[in-house]
């Protein structure tokens, strides 16, 4: 076996083994209940969810979400890193979610959930 071999064995090994530790993440089964429920709370909201720019309904907004969340389960291990990478700004412009509910002034999306998640793990 050549010396460029044993290299690329170990760099393929390597990059196969850290694909595995990212294929396994995820929030904690205990906090899989938590992101559930944001998740519904999004998609049955009355408020519009602002993503650069353009306007969703809270169904789009939980769509947009779970494809997200789908992308980036390697990096999430528990609620707030779900709301972080998940629910708070465009990975492509950087700008970030606003909510909108009623007449109130917007909310940056992040807050509104991390205020959902407080009051759903209190009444848990």
């Amino acid at each position: 076996m050549t010396k460029f071999t044993s290299i690329f064995i170990f760099i393929f090994a390597s990059f196969l083994a850290l694909k595995a530790i990212d294929s396994f993440a995820d929030v904690s089964e205990s906090q899989k209940p938590e992101v559930e429920h944001l998740l519904e709370f999004v998609e049955t909201t009355e408020c519009s969810f602002e993503r650069n720019k353009k306007k969703y309904d809270g169904e789009k907004a939980s769509e947009h979400i779970k494809r997200k969340y789908k992308h980036f389960r390697g990096q999430i291990t528990t609620t707030e890193e779900f709301i972080e990478y998940s629910g708070t700004k465009s990975t492509m412009s950087g700008k970030f979610y606003l909510v909108y509910c009623g007449d109130n002034d917007p909310i940056k999306s992040s807050v509104w959930l991390l205020e959902e998640l407080t009051q759903f793990r209190e009444q848990s």
